[in-house]
């Protein structure tokens, strides 16, 4: 036997097993065949987790990426506030350098006016001021006609605007359509947008403009603070200088640092009610100190009463110091913008604590109050009498002098002034000469005058005063009272007023000297009562004296009080005067009876020099 036979069925099994092995190998690969091709065609969801999986972070390295991020945010919010700092640095740089700039524009202003001021004489400066004054009045009137055209212009096109709408209303004949009302809403709509664009730009410049006014009032604030604090340094120097050059170079810069602190208090966006008599206080005080410079410059020097002055000044100077001194350490923008838009705040109340300070305006008044006041308008006293010849003014020298022992008298010649004509005449008695002048109508005595000194006290005040009331009453000037009475050395010096009821005349004073020697009247100066006395139709107070002594400032001790008829603005009115003392000062204020109103207010510079007689 050369093969092996197999049976059938074996053999059949041996090649099925054959034949599925085989067909398992095709379906394998197959099977992978068609995944190689999936995976290149598609992706399955399965495989895409598989690729996530490495790009999957730790913990800590999400936390380092976080870290990293908001270093990142930290760095660029950094380097905004750098930027905006530096931004605000440089607004803040500007604008110092721009204060700088105004600053130093203001100051070359100031030394100009300062070197302008010291080349300027009294005249210079008395004209000047008028024409500020004639200035200021014009632009006044300017504006107000400037009002008065926009009203009236205004008025006009309302009118005409009005007769346009009338003759729309005749002409109108159909209510509008839909399309006329819609045209209307959307013209509306439009113009309510404008408007209110308008008024948001109108509210932001204001702002602005607001932010200006208060820049600038800071300034003057600080610049009069400034000028204040160098005014007590003058002031304090001015009490011991003892030579002339000393005092004429203090004195001027006295005079010069007023006008400048004037042009400042202008700036400020205070009250007038608060700064009047701030004002005053400066203006007097420029005014002093330039009249004691001409006085220096001549040679003389200071008297008792501009000593007191200077020392006066220096103390009412130094508590307004003080009291600025703390408002522009404390007074900021804000401030500055609620006493410009609220009128109210650190300002006012520092302004007030001044006016109660400076309200005391230093007026020199040893020679009375009203003593220099003249009111030339024509010599109402002698309106319609005779005029006299130079002979009959020789026999009224005579008389009126009778008891001076005159051997002789003799006119020489005449003098028109202040609208009144005069006879000048010469007396003499025994080695001793006088000079009157008596009136060319009327032959009133006007002026009186002896050239012999006195040297002794031999008779007191109250002897002065009836020897003057007896001498008034020899001239025909009866009806006067004592209104003021000094003492220069051995010489009384009384001013009589003329009384109208229980009412003092002021306008009609005349001045008296008698001498404590000899016990004789050797001056009068009749020229003020000459010029105005009169009778007078005086009205009935419109408030009583309790209202009027309301009106003054508490720290006030008030003394005595009477009526007074004074010279105010070229008229005359009827005040309450209050004779008043706060310490050792003594004042007179004068308050308006039909307003209630603060007239004059005079301050006693040295109480020895002088007292009102209540």
């Amino acid at each position: 036997m050369s093969e092996k036979k197999v049976s059938s069925g074996a053999q059949k099994a041996e090649n099925l097993t054959k034949k599925k092995s085989a067909t398992q190998k095709e379906d394998a690969k197959s099977t992978v065949k068609s995944k190689s091709a999936a995976q290149q065609k598609k992706p399955t969801t399965g495989e895409k987790k598989t690729k996530a999986q490495p790009k999957k972070l730790s913990e800590h390295e999400i936390k380092q990426q976080r870290k990293l991020k908001a270093a990142q945010l930290r760095a660029e919010k950094k380097e905004k506030r750098q930027q905006r700092r530096l931004e605000h640095k440089q607004r803040v740089a500007d604008k110092v350098a721009a204060m700088k700039n105004k600053r130093l524009e203001r100051k070359e202003k100031r030394l100009e006016r300062r070197d302008k001021l010291k080349s300027e004489t009294r005249e210079m400066r008395m004209e000047r001021k008028k024409q500020e004054r004639i200035a200021k009045t014009e632009a006044a009137k300017a504006k107000r006609e400037a009002r008065l055209n926009a009203r009236m212009a205004k008025r006009e096109h309302a009118l005409k605007v009005k007769a346009e709408k009338a003759k729309n209303r005749q002409n109108k004949q159909r209510t509008p359509g839909f399309g006329g009302w819609l045209a209307a809403v959307i013209a509306l709509g439009v113009t309510t947008l404008a408007l209110g664009t308008m008024l948001t730009f109108g509210w932001m410049n204001y702002n602005g403009v607001q932010a200006d006014v208060a820049m600038g009032a800071s300034h003057s604030l600080y610049e009069l603070n400034a000028i204040v604090d160098n005014l007590d340094s003058n002031l304090s120097k001015a009490r011991v200088a003892t030579s002339a050059g000393e005092q004429a170079r203090v004195l001027t810069d006295i005079a010069i640092e007023s006008e400048l602190a004037e042009s400042c208090l202008e700036d400020l966006p205070v009250a007038g009610n608060l700064t009047s008599s701030l004002t005053s206080f400066i203006n007097k005080m420029g005014d002093s100190a330039q009249s004691m410079l001409y006085s220096v410059a001549e040679g003389n020097t200071l008297t008792d009463s501009q000593t007191a002055t200077i020392e006066y000044m220096y103390t009412r100077n130094k508590e307004v110091k003080e009291i600025l001194n703390e408002l522009t350490s404390c007074c900021g923008e804000k401030e500055m913008l609620k006493a410009l838009t609220k009128h109210e705040g650190l300002m006012f109340e520092s302004f007030d604590k001044i006016s109660n300070i400076s309200v005391e305006t230093p007026k020199e008044i040893y020679d009375g109050p009203f003593a220099e006041q003249k009111e030339k308008v024509s010599a109402k006293n002698l309106d319609g009498m005779e005029e006299i010849t130079s002979s009959e003014a020789e026999d009224l020298a005579r008389k009126y002098f009778a008891d001076y022992n005159v051997n002789d008298v003799k006119c020489t010649g005449e003098t028109t002034a202040q609208q009144l004509t005069v006879y000048n005449v010469n007396l003499y008695s025994d080695g001793e000469e006088y000079f009157t002048q008596i009136s060319k109508a009327g032959g009133k005595v006007v002026m009186f005058d002896s050239f012999k000194e006195c040297s002794d006290h031999n008779f007191d005040v109250n002897n002065c005063i009836t020897i003057a009331e007896n001498f008034l009453e020899t001239l025909g000037y009866d009806g006067m009272q004592a209104a003021w009475v000094s003492e220069s050395g051995t010489t009384c010096n009384l001013n009589f007023a003329a009384v109208q009821g229980n009412t003092v005349i002021y306008p009609d004073i005349i001045k008296v000297k008698v001498c404590e020697e000899r016990g004789i009247v050797t001056g009068v100066e009749a020229l003020s009562y000459v010029l105005n006395h009169t009778n007078r139709d005086i009205p009935t107070p419109a408030i009583t004296k309790d209202e009027a002594q309301s009106k003054l400032a508490d720290s006030l001790e008030v003394n005595g009080s009477r009526l007074a008829l004074i010279p105010h603005n070229g008229s005359e009115s009827l005040a309450y005067e209050f004779y008043c003392s706060r310490g050792d000062d003594v004042y007179y204020i004068y308050i308006d009876a039909a307003s209630g109103n603060q007239l004059e207010i005079f301050t006693v510079i040295g109480t020895a020099q002088g007292k009102a007689l209540i």
